[in-house]
């Protein structure tokens, strides 16, 4: 399986990764890692009904999608990730599959988090979990859109840390 690009961004499919990210990628198939949005059939429903025309979504755990990615089935199969969260980007590495870099560009603010960057919010786990994203090797590529300059994430963690 060839990563064409993992992203982590809340909402999933929206115009922006519909639209831009989606033909940045240029992969044949979205692959949306999310243990919650698996387990809610809903939420399930309305991701893959927001997919941009000729792309396959698949929504799954972590554990699937290691699985997937070992499958010599899908070998030949071009992916995007899509993640809600660096604490499954890191189960995933962690596991064997080789991201060589996260595009972060959505994670919302809510009570327990502190505000990064206008569209990033992190708690101490996702602070924890990007910190050892770095140490894997893992590139931490801060865009919101792919035309943005590339922010130093690191920097901007740190200044929440401190």
């Amino acid at each position: 399986m060839e990563i064409k690009l993992a992203r982590i961004d809340d909402r999933l499919i929206h115009g922006q990764v519909a639209t831009v990210w989606a033909k940045e990628a240029g992969a044949e198939r979205i692959i949306v890692v999310s243990k919650e949005v698996n387990e809610d059939t809903i939420r399930k429903t309305l991701v893959k009904q927001a997919a941009p025309p000729g792309i396959k979504v698949n929504i799954v755990d972590v554990e699937k999608a290691v699985k997937v990615f070992n499958n010599p089935k899908y070998a030949s199969d071009t992916v995007f990730y899509l993640f809600t969260n660096p604490t499954e980007v890191l189960e995933l590495v962690q596991a064997g599959v080789p991201l060589e870099s996260i595009n972060i560009g959505g994670m919302q603010f809510r009570t327990g988090k502190t505000q990064i960057t206008k569209a990033i919010s992190v708690n101490d786990q996702d602070i924890q979990a990007f910190k050892q994203l770095k140490e894997q090797g893992v590139v931490l590529d801060c865009r919101v859109v792919a035309t943005d300059s590339r922010i130093d994430f690191e920097a901007k963690l740190n200044e929440a840390v401190n």
